[in-house]
C-alpha cells in the first residue's frame, strides 16, 4: 500500500512538470524606465523589488520546477501587473506612488520572498533610505502630504 502511494505521488509530481503554466523564463523588453531620485534608490529597489516588480526578473533554480513554479509565475506577474518599472509610462494602473507606503507598512518584500533572497532584506537604515527614495522618485500616494508627482 506504502509503495503505491509512493510511486502515485512520483508520478504525479513527474506529470505536473509539463503543465506550461510558468515555463516561460524569459523576461519582456525595458520599454522605459522611471527617472529615478538616486543610482542608490535604484540599487536599492534592484535589490529587494525588481524581481516582481520590474522585466529583469532573475528566476532561481527552483522557479523551474513545478508547483513552485506556478507561485512564482503568479507572484512574478501580480506584481508586474500593480508596479512594473520596465514600462514605466506605458502601463494604466503603476502604482509607483504606492511603493513607498507597501515597504513602510512592512507589506513588500513579502515575507515568504525574503529566506531564498538575502540581497532582498534590508537594513532598517536602507528601508528607510529606499521609502525616501521612492518617494522622491514616484511622489507619495494621496493623502500623505504630498501633491503627488507626475509619470515619468
Amino acid at each position: 500500500m506504502i509503495g503505491k502511494v509512493v510511486i502515485g505521488t512520483v508520478l504525479v509530481a513527474v506529470a505536473i512538470q509539463f503543465i506550461p503554466y510558468g515555463k516561460t523564463y524569459t523576461n519582456p523588453p525595458v520599454v522605459a524606465e522611471p527617472t529615478w531620485d538616486s543610482p542608490r534608490t535604484k540599487e536599492l529597489f534592484n535589490n529587494a523589488c525588481a524581481n516582481c516588480h520590474s522585466n529583469q526578473t532573475i528566476y532561481p533554480w527552483y522557479s523551474k520546477v513545478a508547483p513552485v513554479s506556478w507561485l512564482v509565475a503568479n507572484d512574478v506577474d501580480e506584481g508586474r501587473e500593480h508596479f512594473n518599472v520596465s514600462t514605466w509610462g506605458f502601463q494604466k494602473k503603476n502604482k509607483g506612488d504606492e511603493a513607498a507606503k507597501e515597504l513602510k507598512g512592512g507589506d513588500m518584500p513579502p515575507w515568504f520572498y525574503l529566506p531564498t533572497h538575502p540581497e532582498a532584506k534590508l537594513t532598517e537604515s536602507q528601508t528607510q533610505e529606499l521609502i525616501t527614495g521612492l518617494e522622491k522618485t514616484f511622489g507619495k500616494e494621496e493623502g500623505e502630504g504630498n501633491e503627488g508627482k507626475e509619470e515619468k
